[in-house]
């Protein structure tokens, strides 16, 4: 038996398993902070501004102005809570594929730096916190949010069952809608569920856009989307849906007697989507995430449009 010493090395644990890693430097271990930090997408506010716009829009078509102070500090803390909540809950139910796709392999879950177990912990007590703000609306909000609840523990887990999960994230995202006319209101009219079902139509159109990034990888994982099933006519698809939600919000529009402002951030945000599949035209992951990221600026745009009208209407 040889007496040479043994080469230094490490014992790394991942999401698969334990490694052995021979090496002079000792590992470098993420804070937990940092971990938690990505791990709700703190360092990526798009799905907190994709999921706020549309609650905007509702507070605002609710209130026919500004909504009460409390109620939209309530609403934007959610939004925050909710979102960050949704990321555990899709995370760890993506453990067994996050670390085959390319985009998301670094991820806490998948690199091990965070257990199961700690996530879904911060899952329940985040939810905890977003219930506590709902108990201070009414009884309809409360019901309402359960609702919301049973979508984003859902959604994570349609992507293994069904081809259109990103029609079940439009139904969590969308939920914000109901329960800003519930909360102001005391109901939920026609025009909440106008704007839910436009809503619905517009997240499956940019999740689509963000699907197809991951297209290639999902394949090999056996895991599934709309890109997926649109296939080559992806781009024909998310035409059909975000006309259809622009048709949607027309109607909004009118319903809820908006001025020429509201016209005119509806045709600006007709020339962003029509830039958005421009981008996507060819396939390519890069441009595809960036039209993805563009829809940042519809929600922008449309609420500048329900805002401006309210305060500088005809």
């Amino acid at each position: 038996m040889s007496n040479a010493p043994r080469p230094p090395h490490r014992v790394e644990f991942t999401a698969q398993g334990a490694r052995v890693v021979s090496g002079q430097q000792p590992a470098f271990k993420p804070s937990k902070f940092n971990a938690w930090w990505r791990l709700v997408r703190a360092d990526k506010p798009i799905g907190i501004l994709l999921l706020l716009w549309p609650t905007l829009w509702a507070l605002w078509l609710a209130a026919d102005g500004l909504p009460p102070w409390g109620t939209l500090a309530i609403f934007v803390a959610g939004v925050v809570l909710t979102r960050s909540a949704g990321c555990v809950i899709n995370d760890y139910a993506d453990r067994w594929l996050d670390h085959k796709v390319a985009r998301t392999s670094k991820r806490p879950l998948a690199t091990g730096e965070l257990s199961g177990t700690q996530a879904l912990l911060g899952f329940a007590l985040m939810m905890l916190i977003a219930f506590g703000l709902v108990m201070l609306t009414n009884k309809l909000t409360m019901y309402l949010s359960l609702g919301a609840l049973a979508l984003a523990i859902f959604y994570p887990y349609s992507k293994r069952i069904l081809w259109f999960p990103q029609v079940v994230l439009g139904a969590a995202f969308s939920m914000a809608i109901p329960m800003a006319f519930a909360a102001v209101q005391g109901e939920v009219p026609q025009l909440a569920w106008l704007l839910f079902s436009a809503n619905i139509l517009w997240t499956t159109a940019y999740d689509t856009l963000y699907a197809m990034v991951d297209r290639d990888d999902d394949i090999k994982a056996g895991a599934r989307s709309t890109a997926i099933l649109f296939g080559d006519l992806d781009r024909i698809a998310i035409g059909i849906l975000q006309g259809t939600f622009l048709l949607a919000m027309l109607l909004v529009g009118q319903r809820a007697e908006l001025s020429t402002i509201y016209n005119a951030a509806l045709m600006l945000a007709l020339a962003l989507i029509a830039y958005q599949l421009w981008l996507a035209r060819k396939q390519e992951r890069e441009p595809c995430f960036e039209a993805f990221l563009n829809n940042n600026w519809v929600g922008f745009v449309l609420f500048a449009g329900i805002a401006g009208s309210s305060l500088f209407g005809d």
